[in-house]
């Protein structure tokens, strides 16, 4: 998303005029840029439009590497480089002041830069109106701290010095500036840098209805609670006996009966009359986990399962080993055709064919085609998933052959690029080591750090789930919705998907890049609001 380079622009206007004495149209290329395409008369025309554009963005290139990477305030360009850059679509306007650095080659609408620069956007503005004295409400600092990035709908900074006034921010986000005190300690100490109430102050204040509308943040954030010292301290100082009977009763409700037991037992010998109170709808065990990915997923699994199991009406087919996987091959051109299509690769049935055929060559004409190159990944990750589904129809665990071979998958889907020197192969090793961001999506992927802790759960998960639509349409899910690799997830969660539908007995399904918007707005339900109920009716539909 970060414009990194002006150099190529530089260079590639050099290579046009050189190469070109009269054109019908000059051609700029930045790194995660746009080709933009200018009709002129002469190369002297030509050459000056490129290169006042060209200025400009040597200007944003200076102001990124200040550190503002996706955001840029008012006064940190001049006039001029902020209105040829807004006209070339590389700035777009949040608020008046306030610019967010786009990809011109993005259509209308397109949300992915916002949503990926949202959280900065918000430590930089409150930074800039409150200094130090800001932070997030306790409800939003909660959410952080159990591992939620999702970005909300409005955003409440609380300030000693706001003014009760909402501001609107690129549709549909806000921010809500309220006049409010600050927690007794700020919590910086995040991915992101925002002001945050400490976790054990945000759920001694967090409100009844924080449980009632998000159990799951409620839940993961007391399932990281080590001891409940901190939380005593401020009770005891403070004198909050309905907070704290509400606190007690939370953590006896997910399996912390001995946490509940010194709360109360505390807070009574010190002289405070409390009552525990439940502020739970139902009574959900948790274990104890400093990981808040960890119980985050196991959570959202147990939540969404049975949604799963009464939504989820495929018949099974129950083909012998041979026959699924000769039905495999048999479909295989026209999962390649849909799946790589979904992914925005154009592929051809001939494209297919030559790869299949091993008329692909990848040092001759094809090396350079990344469509070519995504072709021949395809086919070789498909080989080695038909492998793991023969193991698994033939007996094997199909959890266990799934934590074995799931990364041999991913690597096989990118060897061509490595046989044509375009990655090096410690790309294509390991889960991924930056932060990536799903296109058009209020959910963020966990950050780095979390993915170990992240994927062994999933590996657990599935090994623990006796249902195979439960293991393939929440594997699925909840495989994309970690997104571990910075490329082809959507690929290998598909892989997973069949490979799970496969050991229960049913036939491959196939995603149609014709369904595609139904198919990524019912992962988006699923991720941000909770709700499997759409995804598993899709995947039953087709």
């Amino acid at each position: 998303m970060v414009i990194r380079t002006m150099e190529l622009y530089l260079h590639i206007i050099r290579v046009i005029q050189h190469k070109h004495k009269r054109v019908l149209f000059f051609l700029i290329i930045t790194c995660r840029a746009t080709d933009i395409f200018t009709y002129s008369n002469t190369v002297q025309t030509m050459a000056t439009i490129a290169e006042l554009l060209a200025s400009s963005l040597a200007a944003l290139k200076k102001v990124q590497q200040d550190g503002n990477f996706m955001i840029i305030k008012g006064g940190e360009l001049s006039p001029t480089h902020m209105k040829r850059l807004m006209a070339n679509n590389f700035l777009k306007p949040i608020i008046k002041g306030w610019y967010v650095v786009t990809d011109p080659r993005t259509l209308p609408g397109d949300s992915t830069a916002w949503y990926a620069s949202f959280w900065n956007f918000i430590v930089r503005y409150a930074t800039e109106r409150y200094g130090k004295e800001w932070c997030l409400s306790a409800e939003q600092s909660l959410a952080i701290h159990s591992g939620s990035s999702i970005v909300p709908a409005q955003v409440l900074i609380r300030a000693p010095k706001g003014n009760n006034n909402a501001i609107q921010l690129i549709p549909p986000t806000s921010i809500f500036n309220l006049g409010a005190e600050l927690p007794s300690v700020i919590d910086s100490n995040n991915q992101y840098g925002l002001n945050l109430y400490s976790l054990t102050e945000a759920i001694i204040v967090a409100t009844p209805s924080m449980y009632s509308n998000d159990p799951l943040t409620m839940r993961t954030a007391l399932a990281m609670v080590g001891d409940v010292s901190g939380i005593l301290k401020i009770l005891v100082d403070t004198g909050q006996t309905i907070r704290a009977g509400r606190v007690a009763g939370a953590f006896r409700n997910i399996g912390r009966a001995d946490f509940a037991d010194e709360i109360m037992s505390t807070m009574k010998r010190i002289g405070y009359d409390v009552r525990e109170d439940d502020p739970f709808a139902e009574v959900v065990k948790v274990s104890r986990s400093p990981s808040p990915y960890a119980t985050r997923l196991r959570l959202m699994w147990q939540n969404m399962r049975d949604d799963v199991l009464s939504n989820f009406s495929r018949t099974k087919s129950n083909l012998s080993p041979q026959q699924f996987l000769e039905q495999m091959e048999t479909q295989y051109k026209l999962d390649a055709y849909h799946s790589l299509s979904i992914e925005g690769y154009r592929v051809t049935d001939e494209l297919i064919n030559k790869v299949k055929s091993g008329a692909w060559k990848p040092d001759g004409d094809d090396a350079d085609s990344k469509n070519a190159l995504a072709a021949r990944g395809y086919w070789q990750a498909f080989q080695s998933v038909k492998t793991s589904i023969s193991d698994i129809l033939n007996g094997a665990n199909n959890a266990e052959v799934v934590e074995r071979d799931l990364s041999v998958w991913h690597s096989e889907m990118f060897m061509p690029c490595v046989t044509a020197g375009i990655i090096k192969p410690s790309d294509i090793v390991g889960y991924r080591s930056h932060q990536v961001y799903i296109r058009n999506s209020m959910h963020t992927p966990p950050n780095p750090d979390a993915l170990r802790d992240a994927m062994r759960t999933l590996f657990e998960l599935l090994k623990e789930e006796p249902e195979a639509s439960v293991r393939a349409i929440l594997g699925h899910f909840v495989f994309t919705y970690i997104h571990p690799y910075m490329d082809g997830n959507g690929r290998v969660g598909r892989f997973l998907m069949n490979t799970m539908l496969a050991s229960g007995g049913y036939d491959w399904l196939i995603i149609s890049v014709e369904k595609r918007d139904e198919y990524m707005v019912a992962l988006e339900k699923a991720s941000v609001a909770g709700d499997i109920v759409p995804f598993t009716k899709f995947l039953s539909s087709i």
